[in-house]
């Protein structure tokens, strides 16, 4: 390939002079240069890589942003799904605070007593029952209202609360108690609906722990935008239906548990407990859309580097007012070459 020739300034001085006292210049024809090789060769060498004066993490600053923020999204969906986890398994502060459901039996009417029962402080007490029950996803917990919580069962993977075996177990001889018929028709479905959701929660709270040191890749490079954005998708899909099935089943059963008002039966779902597993699954959910809009937007460090995107105009102040000053010489680019003594004036 032939290199394009240059003349020194010295010849070109020399033309200028011919040229004004001739006005002609004779076009002789230039020789093809020899391949310069070596020191001399990288002088004339054109990269159009990013500009060496950029300030690439400047540049890419918006994008540490916004995977900084996903990160705090993250840090507090685990806090919030662990103490959603974590809620009723003993009788300690907060923990026995937060539970899915409670069942009041204080004032409860039964079918039959027995002879040999003794009224004591309430109706459920003198049937051998416990005032309170309140349910959690590894266990429940049973009390009085006067003692406080008094026995906690042992925590169990899968756990599902079955209230016709747990109240048929405390009777005392000789008692009966009904409850609407319509607690035996749905049990099958509590089993089902405590196991999802036992597992979405687990699933859920272990990904977004992950999802806090997975965020910073999709900060080097725009290819791990997507398969970042559909690992956050899976984790927030997981909390969000274990949210959505934990609201809809206590719901449920506690419309179902209170639809004979002549039981005298209580029931009630567990604010805490909702607010904190649903600030968990809505905080995932935010991460996740960040995630999502980083596949498109902002500029990653790779983008910059190889000049794809050039990120905050900010990383280009210094190296923009050097060119600025640098004189233009007719053409886009300007090259160096080493001064020889054949272009000595």
């Amino acid at each position: 390939m032939v290199l394009p020739s240059f003349k020194s300034l010295g010849t070109r001085r020399r033309e200028r002079n011919l040229e004004n006292s001739d006005g002609v210049i004779d076009a002789a024809p230039v020789a093809p240069r020899a391949p310069v090789t070596g020191e001399a060769s990288s002088d004339r060498t054109l990269t159009h890589n990013h500009d060496p004066g950029v300030n690439i993490k400047r540049a890419t600053r918006t994008r540490k942003t916004w995977v900084l923020i996903s990160c705090f999204f993250f840090f507090i969906s685990v806090i919030f799904l662990i103490l959603t986890i974590i809620g009723n398994i003993n009788k300690k502060a907060v923990v026995r605070d937060t539970w899915f459901f409670y069942l009041d039996l204080t004032n409860i009417i039964p079918v039959s007593t027995g002879g040999s029962i003794t009224l004591v402080n309430s109706l459920a007490r003198s049937l051998g029952l416990h005032d309170f029950y309140q349910i959690g996803l590894w266990n429940f917990c049973e009390g009085y209202n006067d003692e406080g919580i008094t026995y906690c069962s042992p925590n169990k993977m899968l756990y599902w609360f079955n209230p016709v075996e747990i109240l048929l177990d405390e009777l005392l001889a000789g008692a009966t108690i009904t409850l609407p018929a319509q607690v035996n028709n749905i049990l099958d479905l509590i089993k089902i609906a405590s196991h999802v959701m036992f597992g979405f929660f687990l699933t859920g709270v272990c990904m977004n722990f992950v999802n806090i040191f997975l965020a910073f890749l999709p900060l080097y490079s725009r290819w791990w935008s997507l398969p970042i954005a559909i690992w956050t998708f899976i984790s927030a899909l997981l909390t969000t239906a274990a949210a959505i099935i934990a609201t809809a089943m206590f719901i449920i059963f506690r419309n179902v548990i209170t639809s004979q008002g002549g039981l005298n039966i209580g029931a009630s779902v567990g604010t805490q407990m909702f607010a904190f597993m649903w600030v968990g699954a809505a905080s995932s959910i935010f991460g996740w859309l960040i995630h999502l809009c980083l596949s498109c937007c902002c500029a990653s460090r790779r983008d910059v580097r190889t000049g794809r995107r050039k990120g905050s105009k900010k990383a280009y102040g210094n190296a923009r007012s050097e060119e600025k000053e640098r004189p233009v010489a007719g053409s886009r680019f300007r090259f160096r070459r080493r001064r020889t003594t054949s272009d000595t004036v």
